[in-house]
């Protein structure tokens, strides 16, 4: 597998509240992850930062993945020691108060994925079969098009698009959504925050992801179409890829 992972703090925001990254454990299996906070006081930076230096600890000690039940068991599992952390760290520090994280999160072995999310931070995987979201989001604007109050169309310029329902280290439980695929030759796995998903259509991102090009290109050119249609947010990538589908990344 070989993997990029790319931050822009956008055209509009003076600093960068998301956070993310791609790990190995002893195992050789990948986590990667992808975490947009928020907060006054940049207390958004401290929760994001928190969040992925504690998956990144946890994951370095946990492995060789056996299979899908340990990898998704584990996830939950991480996903609620760092909400309790995060949650502990706003109660004494008062300049932390109402801090929190999105998460988007996935343990990627040769054979699956297995991936976590919580808020609206997303997951897609690009494959034989398209293009496609493997996440949902926890959002006020998906809970009304799921209850038919709003179409998809409507959601996409709605005036509390941006509100949350769900997010790690606002309050003291967290129930993640959890969700194992297979992962095969040719696969990619892309992995975002809302900075690119509500900037860049699916459309777009698919063609771009079906360029013949080096995989870090292709994350240089999600990230220039986010800013180029406004950038109003931090935008944040993760690609993976297994087999020949690769490019000139780092190689994890």
């Amino acid at each position: 597998m070989e993997s990029v992972y790319k931050t822009d703090k956008g055209r509009v925001s003076q600093h960068n509240e998301d956070n993310g990254g791609v790990f190995e454990n002893a195992g050789g299996d990948l986590l990667a992850i992808v975490a947009d906070g928020m907060g006054g006081h940049r207390a958004g930076d401290i929760a994001s930062g928190m969040t992925v230096q504690c998956f990144k600890e946890a994951f370095e000690k946990f492995g060789p993945v056996a299979d899908a039940e340990s990898a998704e068991a584990w996830l939950s599992e991480t996903i609620r020691e760092v909400n309790a952390r995060l949650f502990d760290h706003a109660a004494h520090h008062p300049e932390c108060e109402g801090m929190g994280t999105t998460l988007v999160a996935a343990v990627c072995t040769e054979r699956f994925i297995s991936i976590a999310n919580v808020g609206d931070s997303r997951g897609y995987i690009f494959n034989e079969n398209g293009f496609q979201q493997l996440t949902e989001d926890h959002s006020l604007v998906n809970e009304l098009v799921k209850t038919g109050q709003i179409s998809k169309e409507d959601a996409e310029n709605h005036p509390h698009k941006n509100v949350i329902l769900k997010a790690l280290g606002t309050e003291d439980s967290i129930s993640p959504d959890l969700k194992t695929i297979v992962f095969e030759e040719n696969d990619t796995l892309l992995l975002c925050s809302d900075g690119l998903s509500n900037k860049v259509p699916t459309e777009v991102m698919k063609e771009v992801l079906e360029k013949d090009l080096p995989l870090g290109k292709k994350a240089e050119m999600l990230v220039d179409y986010a800013n180029e249609n406004g950038g109003e947010d931090n935008i944040t990538i993760v690609l993976l890829a297994s087999g020949r589908n690769k490019g000139g990344c780092h190689s994890c």
